[in-house]
């Protein structure tokens, strides 16, 4: 189930790692009207069963075809592609220590869950939402977010990528130990 959970960006006092979370929901439309009001966007899509476990890219595309084409054309995009991480995927360590490290993007980051989950956490003015996603969940981080992305120790997730002019993974990487202070997922 989705959640978001909304902290203070600084703990109460030195000696702890996070504050209690001011706001956890795990109900999509209080998730969609608290992240809206933060400039991201966040929706759920009709559940493809259709979609097998483990399908590959030309399915996964087409399964959602009619969906993609509606976010490229309201966010020009250019290009959308699969990427799937499992258990067994070779850098799954190297991958969750990059993407645990506080960042932006020059382009907006746009994700859809089509299997599994995974963490992203926004640093908002004085605010981390840390917003579970996924399957079904579509998330739109604006370029210049500051952020982090948790895939797990065991990460088990399909998501499509939407790019804009540049397919790629970009990150320019704020040196702010941040993320070390917020809940993982586990």
């Amino acid at each position: 189930m989705s959640r978001l959970s909304i902290f203070p960006d600084h703990p109460p006092d030195v000696d702890s790692t996070f504050s209690e979370p001011v706001l956890v929901s795990d109900d999509p439309q209080t998730i969609q009207q608290e992240l809206h009001g933060r400039g991201i966007g966040f929706e759920r899509w009709p559940v493809r069963s259709s979609v097998p476990q483990g399908a590959d890219q030309a399915t996964v595309l087409q399964a959602f075809s009619a969906d993609v084409k509606r976010v490229m054309t309201e966010a020009g995009h250019v290009s959308v592609d699969v990427l799937r991480v499992t258990p067994s995927h070779p850098d799954r360590t190297s991958l969750r220590r990059r993407f645990l490290s506080e960042h932006t993007h020059a382009e907006d980051e746009v994700r859809f869950f089509v299997e599994g989950r995974g963490l992203f956490c926004l640093h908002i003015g004085g605010e981390v939402l840390a917003v579970l996603c996924e399957r079904d969940d579509l998330i739109h981080i604006p370029a210049g977010t500051r952020h982090w992305f948790d895939v797990g120790e065991q990460p088990q997730f399909c998501v499509l990528r939407f790019h804009g002019t540049n397919a790629e993974w970009l990150a320019t990487f704020t040196g702010d130990p941040i993320a070390e202070r917020f809940p993982k997922l586990e």
